[in-house]
C-alpha cells in the first residue's frame, strides 16, 4: 500500500527564497512522489504539521530557515515512533541563526529539532566539485561506490553517532575551509575521527519509523537570489545527477511503502 506524503519546501521569512529555488526542488520531489503514485500535501513551513502528519506516512523537508519548534518536534517524534518516515534534505539541518558581535556571518542556534533530526549545520565553503563515498545499504541500491557532484560542501555535526547509520561521506580536501571555524564555532565538530571526512547522508531508526538525511541538494536561480542582481546563473547541481535522483527515489519509495499511515 502506498502512503501519503507531506512535503515542506520554503525559506524564512515567509515567502522568502533564502537563496534557494524551492519551486524547482518542490516540482522535482513531487515528480518523484508521482512515480510512486503517492498523493501529497504541500506547505512552506511546519505550521499545522500535526494535521498533515496524522494522514501521512512520509514527511519530506527541503527548507532554508524554517524549523519545527519544541512542540512541533514532539509531534514529529511521536509520529515517527508510530511508524512515520522523515526524508530531510539540505538546509533542514540549519534553522534559526543568531548574530555574533564582530562578524557579518551568523551562527546556527542548536535547538530541539537538531537532536530529533540527528545533525546540526555549522557552515559550508563555496560551491565546489567533490567525490561522495557511498555505503552499501538498501537506500543506496543502484548507486556506485562513489560519485562526483558539484554542491555546497556541508559541515554538519552528528548529534547521536551511536544511533546513526552513515550512508554518504566526503573528503573535501584541504581547500574546503571556512572562516567560521575557529571563530563562530570553536572547533570543526563535523570532522569524523580520521580528521578528513564528513558525513553527508545517514539514517536513524526512531521507534517504528525513522529519519533519513541527505546534506546534498543545493539549487538556485536569479529569482531566488535577488540581492545578487549581477548573478544570472541557474544552478541545479546534484538534482541533475543520476546518483542524487536515485538516492531520493530510493528514500521516497522506502518511505511511502513502509506500511500504513500512522494514526
Amino acid at each position: 500500500m502506498t502512503g501519503r506524503a507531506h512535503l515542506i519546501t520554503g525559506g524564512f521569512p515567509a515567502g522568502s527564497a533564502a537563496g534557494h529555488d524551492h519551486d524547482y526542488a518542490r516540482l522535482k520531489l513531487l515528480e518523484l512522489l508521482a512515480e510512486q503514485h503517492a498523493p501529497a500535501s504541500v506547505a512552506n513551513d511546519y505550521a499545522d504539521i500535526e494535521k498533515w502528519l496524522s494522514i501521512s506516512q512520509l514527511l519530506i523537508t527541503y527548507v532554508a530557515g524554517p524549523y519545527p519548534d519544541a512542540g512541533q518536534c514532539r509531534v514529529i517524534e511521536s509520529w515517527m515512533q508510530a511508524g512515520g518516515h522523515w526524508l530531510a534534505l539540505h538546509g533542514t539541518s540549519g534553522g534559526r541563526a543568531e548574530r555574533v558581535e564582530g562578524f557579518s556571518q551568523r551562527r546556527t542556534v542548536k535547538t530541539e529539532h537538531h537532536a530529533l533530526l540527528g545533525s546540526y549545520f555549522l557552515t559550508h565553503p563555496p560551491l565546489c566539485k567533490f567525490r561522495v563515498d557511498v555505503s552499501d545499504h538498501p537506500l543506496t541500491q543502484g548507486i556506485a561506490a562513489s560519485f562526483e557532484v558539484e554542491d555546497e560542501p556541508y559541515f554538519i555535526e552528528l548529534q547521536d553517532p551511536g544511533s546513526t547509520q552513515i550512508l554518504l561521506t566526503a573528503d573535501y580536501g584541504p581547500d574546503a575551509v571556512s572562516p567560521t571555524i575557529g571563530t563562530l564555532y570553536p572547533t570543526d565538530t563535523s570532522l569524523q575521527p580520521d580528521g578528513r571526512t564528513r558525513v553527508l547522508g545517514y539514517m536513524r531508526k526512531i521507534g517504528k519509523g525513522g529519519v533519513i538525511y541527505f546534506a546534498l541538494g543545493h539549487c538556485h536561480s536569479p529569482d531566488s537570489r535577488p540581492a545578487r542582481a549581477a548573478d544570472t546563473t541557474v544552478f541545479r547541481g546534484p538534482w541533475e545527477t543520476k546518483p542524487f535522483t536515485a538516492l531520493l527515489r530510493n528514500a521516497i519509495c522506502s518511505g511511502v511503502t513502509a506500511g500504513h499511515s500512522p494514526q
